[in-house]
């Protein structure tokens, strides 16, 4: 068969008249009525709720202590990893997993340079890390509650046959030095928020301050759980406690409130959200407070966001609300936790003693010491 072979070289050129006698082409496609194409919709996120968005916090902070851990040749690793995956199976939190395979891994790694095993540890032992985490320049706090994480392994440990039960029997407690909670003056509550300038950020930060809530808390809000009729926000899962509660609005935080709803991204479920996640960070929130703090003068003060919740909780119980009341609006489990913003504030014991030294300055003590 004879190979053709085609080859077209000569240009045509049209004339513009050609192009004006002939229809656009959308018009030459013909759709009736109810076969119309529906037009195609705007992309939307995936929507995550906060259930699945902690589930996935969880996992991934489980899977970095264990990889952790795997690289190492540590001694006991493996009931290590056991433990931990019963953490996670406990519905543990993600910080709680993080925080519980640093402790564990710095012990094991200390039984491995002092050539020791895991099955003969000794009281001696957990001094011994006490000791090390004091020499690494941690807070009192921060040693504490390594130290309570690793007496966490260590009873799984006995519980499994593992060790004895005698190292349980006498634990190592550290002294905690009891400090007051620092609220922000008033003065300096006032200058922040003359400076919030930002629709979405006057809304967050009020909320914070008017409610008491915890960060976490705010940033897990959807818009659903809003009431801004009653002025409630319904809190469906407690930040440290898992307990759910009621917290609510000011009239200054509802103002804000509808502003940063009148203009937010209705397609958002989140009530609080960036343009690359559909949740923000706490990193995020609080690099923006200290911005905040920053162009209110505040910077040398070393506030923190979560002072926020200290100054709600100091200003509710100035203004009279009792401490039971603020036990349920911040969610503590124990009431002696919310008793230590009556240390802050108590005016009735500031009035006693102006009371008492008014009458040791008149001179009217008598008596002999």
């Amino acid at each position: 068969m004879a190979d053709h072979t085609f080859s077209f070289q000569t240009t045509y050129q049209l004339s513009s008249s050609f192009f004006q006698d002939v229809p656009n082409t959308s018009e030459l496609l013909f759709y009736p009525e109810s076969d119309k194409p529906e037009p195609y919709p705007l992309p939307t996120r995936p929507v995550e709720t906060v259930h699945s968005r902690k589930e996935k916090q969880r996992r991934q902070a489980l899977d970095r202590v264990l990889q952790m851990i795997k690289a190492e040749d540590l001694p006991g690793q493996e009931h290590a990893v056991s433990y931990l995956q019963h953490k996670f199976r406990r519905n543990c939190k993600s910080c709680t997993l993080a925080s519980s395979g640093i402790a564990v891994r710095f012990f094991l790694a200390m039984l491995k340079n002092n050539d020791r095993d895991l099955c003969d540890i000794t009281r001696q032992d957990i001094e011994a890390f006490i000791e090390q985490e004091q020499d690494r320049g941690l807070a009192v706090r921060s040693v504490r509650n390594r130290t309570q994480a690793l007496y966490s392994f260590v009873r799984y440990l006995v519980e499994n046959y593992v060790i004895g039960s005698d190292i349980l029997t006498r634990r190592i407690r550290l002294k905690m030095p009891v400090s007051l909670p620092r609220a922000i003056d008033p003065a300096d509550v006032r200058a922040l928020l003359s400076v919030l300038d930002h629709t979405r950020d006057r809304a967050l930060f009020l909320i914070l301050l008017r409610t008491g809530m915890r960060v976490g808390e705010l940033l897990d809000l959807r818009v659903s759980d809003m009431n801004l009729p009653e002025k409630k926000i319904l809190i469906y899962m407690g930040e440290k406690n898992y307990r759910g509660r009621v917290v609510y609005l000011s009239e200054d935080a509802v103002a804000a409130t509808e502003a940063w709803l009148s203009i937010r991204d209705s397609r958002e479920k989140m009530l609080f959200y960036s343009c690359q996640l559909p949740s923000l960070s706490y990193a995020s929130v609080r690099n923006r407070f200290t911005k905040y703090m920053e162009k209110a003068g505040l910077a040398g003060k070393s506030y923190t966001i979560h002072c926020l919740r200290h100054t709600f909780a100091s200003e509710m119980l100035n203004a009279g609300l009792r401490l039971e009341v603020l036990q349920q609006l911040l969610g503590h489990s124990s009431l002696e936790v919310t008793r230590q913003y009556g240390r802050l504030t108590d005016t009735t014991r500031e009035e006693e003693y102006f009371r008492a030294m008014a009458i040791i300055e008149r001179g009217e003590i008598h008596g002999r010491y």
